[in-house]
């Protein structure tokens, strides 16, 4: 099980990831913190992306998806990493130490952090 951060599945939605993301998202299954499904709302809303969450495609995909709910123990936890980001980031990196799952994501702060599993 993967945690896609909301940049990374965007890319999978859309076909923007790298050779290795695909490679890694392949072999996996995806799981996403509950605060996602809110940044592809307000990403669309705004106009810079696409998807649709009422469209048949992401219901089929989400069908597939494990969504892990925004809890006190996440909620907690990102109040303790050794990074400071937006609550949405500190949020989803949150939930893959809560849930020890290998977070994907391109940020480099997330990236370096010595709490936050990374996948590789």
């Amino acid at each position: 099980m993967l945690n896609l951060d909301t940049h990374i599945l965007v890319h999978a939605l859309d076909g923007g990831l790298t050779a290795a993301e695909h490679r890694l998202l392949a072999s996996e299954s995806w799981g996403v913190s509950a605060i996602v499904l809110w940044e592809i709302a307000k990403l669309r809303q705004i106009g810079r992306i696409e998807i649709d969450l009422a469209g048949a495609d992401f219901s089929r995909i989400f069908a597939r998806v494990r969504i892990w709910p925004l809890d006190v123990a996440v909620c907690r936890m990102s109040t303790e990493l050794d990074f400071s980001s937006d609550p949405a980031d500190e949020l989803i990196a949150a939930t893959s130490i809560v849930h020890r799952v290998p977070l994907v994501t391109r940020d480099k702060k997330i990236r370096r952090s010595k709490l936050v599993p990374i996948a590789r």
